[in-house]
Order: C-alpha cells, then structure tokens, then sequence
C-alpha cells in the first residue's frame, strides 16, 4: 500500500483509564509525544498527535459503582475535571482527543467488528481461566507470581487474578502466528528499544492463542452488533482508538475518508513497557485480518519508579503532574523527566533530583547565561544588540559548536534519544558560559578604546547569537520560556521564525534590535517538597 504525498507524521500515546486521576507516570509519555511533534513542526513537517481516554472495562465499571455514579457519569466527570485539564499543567498541544464512549469511535468499532466477522475471522466459544481486572487482561498460568497464601498474583498489580469462566466470541489471533515473526524479522525497528523486541519475538515464537474479544457477564462497553447480549473486549475495542480517530472505516470520499488516507498508518505508537504485547501482537495481527497497513513502530518506554516500584496510584506512589509543575513550571517539568531517564528504560523519580536539576541546569546553566548578557547589553549598549567585529578564534570555536550541536540534536530527537538531544544543547549552553567566564566582557568593557569596544561587541553579539539557536533547540522541550526567550532578545523584531531549519546558521540576529531583560525564566525555588 503507498502513503500518499505528504503523508501526516501520526504518533499516538495510549488512551488512559479513566478509573482515576493521572499521575506523572502517564504525564511522562504525553509530553514524549508533545516534544517529538513539536520538533518536528518546528522543522516543517507534517504532523499529527493524537491521545485520549479509555473508558470501557470492568474496571472502570467497578470504580464508578465503589462511588455510587453510573460509569458514563464517571468518565465524564474524569475526562473533565482530571485528563483534559493535565494537558493544559503539562502544556502538550495535542491535535485530537480520542474518548472511546465518543459515537465516532464505537460505530466504527461495529463495523471495523462486523466486517472480520464477516471474513470469517471471529467465531464463538468459552473461555475459562485467569483475569486481572487492573490489566484488563486474560492471564496465562505462566504470567502469574504466587504469594505466601498460594493465591495467583498479577505481577504488575500484586492482587490475586479472577477465574472467570463466559462464552465468548473469540479472534482468530493463533493464525497470525508466523504472519508477525516474519513481519518482525524484515522490520525489526517495528518494536523499540532492542529489549522490547526480543521479548515480543520470544513471545511470538512460544505461540500464540485465539483471543476472546468480548464479555458476557456486564455491559460496560461497545455492544458486539451482532450478539447485544456481549460488549466488545475493552482491548479489542481500544485498540482500534488509533484507527477510528482518524476516520477508520469511512468512505473514501468523506472528511473522515480522506483524513485516513492522509494519516495512516501511524509511525510511531508511544506505550508503556506493560501493555507492549497488546500493541505488537493483538493490534497487528487485527489489521492484518482487516487488510489494513501496520504501524510504523511501537516504542515502548519504560516505567517510572517511586521507592523501586512502579508508580501506581493503588500503591499510593502515583504523584500528580500538578504538584511538581507548581514547584518548578511545566517547563521544568517537561525538561527534567526526557533529561533525566533514557527514553525506553525505567528510571526513578526523587523530588531532590528534580530540585537538583533545576538549579544546576537551567537556574544556574541557562537562566544565569540569558540574564548576564541582557544585563550587559543594556548596560554597555543601551540595550541595543551591538555589531560583532571579526571573529576571534573563540568565537568561531562557539560557530562550530553550534553547527555540530544542532546536527546531534535534531539526529538524537528523531531517534527517540530525547536525554541525548537535551545533553548536546547543555553542552553547548555550558561551552558558552565558560566562553563568557573567558573572555571576561566585563573586563573588557572598562577599555575605552575602539578595539576593546568592538570586541566587548563581538563576545555580546556571539553570545545573543547563541541564545537564539537555543531558544529554537530547546523549544520543543521548554516551549514557554524558550519563547519568552526568543522575544527578549530581539529574534521576532529580526524577522525571524522559530524553525529547526537552519537553526545552526550563524549570524541572523539584526545588531540594533533591542535586548530586553525580562523576569527570570527560572526562578530559585526553595527547599525540596516531600511526597
């Protein structure tokens, strides 16, 4: 199947239970998503992000009866009042929301279902085994731990699994077996990190079995069109979110037609490392029976960790985005999580290394650098960019810095490397304020020759200068203050634009446009707050 031209650079996260609030373990791949689109944007492409809510399942369910609503009262009332909301705290730009209680979404669930049926794909038959509920997910005997008791745990939630025994309408997942192995093995960046790849192979290679894609025994969820007496498997039925979004099913010739063909497949799928198998066994293998085209990859990242454990708000770990966007802003929040963890490992969370970060890095890294020289400018220029001079050796060393630090970082983004990215721009950052400590401007200013002046102008102008490409690099990933930053130091009275695209080109700062020094983008904050 060939894309047409300019093709949408589809990502997606997972839809997120509605069954509580989110925690910054969900927060976390939004913002990898939000910072990946906007770089590319920010470098002219075409893009389309996508993210939402999944709120069918028996555990949704039983959470709405533990507070006395009904389930669609206790989505709306979450959608609402939590996971809207958090895009705002988190400042993700999002191109859509998916809610999978939306009539766009579960009518071309019924046909996506009617129409595999009809191919023979789906016959009916009983399932019995174990449940876990939190995972919303059929458990094989080798998936689960045993406590003391010798009860059957889920190994992702430690609480016993349900035996439940329904008949069902099942997917004929098993037939797909070999269909994905060879999928994998000519693709094999169709599942990242390399970790997350071996697993699915092994999972693959031991074999698979039919799935039951539908419930019996409640009625929370997407009505099998055929049977009313069963609703469609959450999973079945989310999964299908990153297809119905986009039109999924629709007439060629329609909006939602046309949006289809100029979005999927997607590129990249971002997941948690948990619900990995869903997305690169289930979800393939149900396009492959519809004859439809298969994702580009599913990235699947790792988990963040409170006390050695997976945050979870059932575990009393999970910690709102709101509470550390308060202490350090939403940028900072943004900042530190794609800095501080390699994108697709586990990596823990402590409140003193956030505070760490914050005042190393951007209070006293990046935030110093910006006030120093608009402070300089305004005090030996009137706030006025001055011309630079020629270029010393130095200068120049700053030039080639910058054209190899736009280069690494636009190569480390697109590849998923967001801490390598963020680590080229700090290396940078911290090349220019020891080019300052050097070059001592202050020093330098006291001269009253043309000289010292012209110079005082160079070491001014090529620190300005950086700035810019910083604000542009850093953009995506701190796009309040790096905007703010843009303005103040005269970038839009340039005329210029916030593009990747020739971010590394020296010199396009206009001398005489003014220098402003505006409030600090990265005010001290006091000590670390507790969880």
């Amino acid at each position: 199947m060939t894309s047409p031209q300019n093709k949408a650079f589809y990502l997606t996260t997972p839809i997120y239970y509605v069954n509580d609030a989110p925690h910054i373990g969900h927060a976390y791949t939004t913002v990898a998503g939000d910072v990946m689109t906007r770089w590319l944007r920010m470098a002219g492409e075409n893009v389309w992000f996508l993210t939402g809510t999944d709120e069918h399942g028996q555990k949704v369910l039983r959470t709405a009866e533990a507070n006395n609503v009904a389930p669609q009262v206790w989505a709306d009332r979450l959608v609402q009042d939590a996971w809207l909301p958090v895009l705002d705290v988190i400042d993700a730009k999002n191109d859509d929301f998916i809610r999978t209680t939306e009539p766009r979404h579960i009518e071309r669930v019924q046909k996506f279902l009617t129409g595999l049926k009809d191919a023979g794909e789906i016959y009916e038959g009983a399932y019995e085994g174990p449940y876990c509920v939190g995972c919303e997910e059929f458990k094989l005997p080798a998936d689960l731990i045993t406590n003391e008791s010798g009860e059957n745990l889920c190994p992702i939630h430690s609480k016993p699994v349900e035996q439940i025994s329904e008949t069902n309408y099942f997917f004929k997942l098993s037939a797909y077996t070999q269909r994905l192995i060879a999928h994998y093995e000519a693709n094999p960046h169709a599942v990242r990190p390399e970790s997350a790849y071996n697993e699915v192979m092994s999972f693959l290679r031991s074999g698979l079995l039919d799935l039951s894609i539908s419930r019996s025994t409640f009625d929370w969820g997407i009505e099998v069109p055929w049977d009313p007496s069963q609703v469609v498997y959450v999973w079945f039925d989310a999964l299908l979110n990153y297809a119905t979004a986009v039109g999924l099913g629709d007439d060629p010739e329609s909006v939602g037609g046309q949006k289809f063909a100029q979005t999927w497949p997607a590129d990249v799928h971002l997941v948690g490392k948990d619900i990995l198998r869903f997305h690169a066994i289930i979800w393939p293998a149900m396009l492959m029976a519809a004859n439809l085209a298969l994702p580009g990859c599913v990235f699947a990242h790792g988990w963040l960790l409170v006390g050695g454990e997976k945050m979870s708000k059932s575990k009393l770990t999970g910690i709102s985005p709101k509470s550390i966007v308060d202490l350090v802003g939403s940028d900072a929040f943004r900042y530190y999580f794609l800095r501080a963890i390699t994108f697709g490992n586990d990596g823990a969370f402590s409140w003193e290394d956030l505070v760490a970060r914050y005042t190393s890095e951007l209070a006293n890294g990046l935030g110093n650098l910006a006030s120093r020289v608009q402070a300089m400018v305004g005090k030996y220029f009137d706030g006025a960019l001055p011309a630079p001079s020629e270029y010393a050796p130095a200068d120049l060393a700053i030039q080639e810095l910058l054209a190899k630090t736009a280069k690494s970082a636009d190569e480390s983004v697109r590849d998923f490397d967001f801490q390598s990215g963020i680590i080229a721009v700090k290396e940078f950052i911290d090349a220019v304020n020891l080019y300052v400590t050097e070059q001592q401007p202050w020093v330098i200013a006291k001269g009253e020759d043309v000289q010292s002046q012209e110079r005082l102008a160079t070491i001014l102008y090529t620190i300005c200068e950086s700035l810019r490409a910083i604000s542009i690099l850093y953009c995506p990933i701190m796009p309040k203050s790096m905007s703010t930053l843009w303005q103040e130091i005269g970038a839009t009275e340039s005329g210029l634009v916030q593009s990747l695209n020739g971010v590394g080109t020296w010199g396009q700062l206009k001398p005489g446009v003014a220098i402003v020094k505006g409030e600090s983008m990265f005010p001290r904050i006091e000590e670390p707050a507790s969880i």
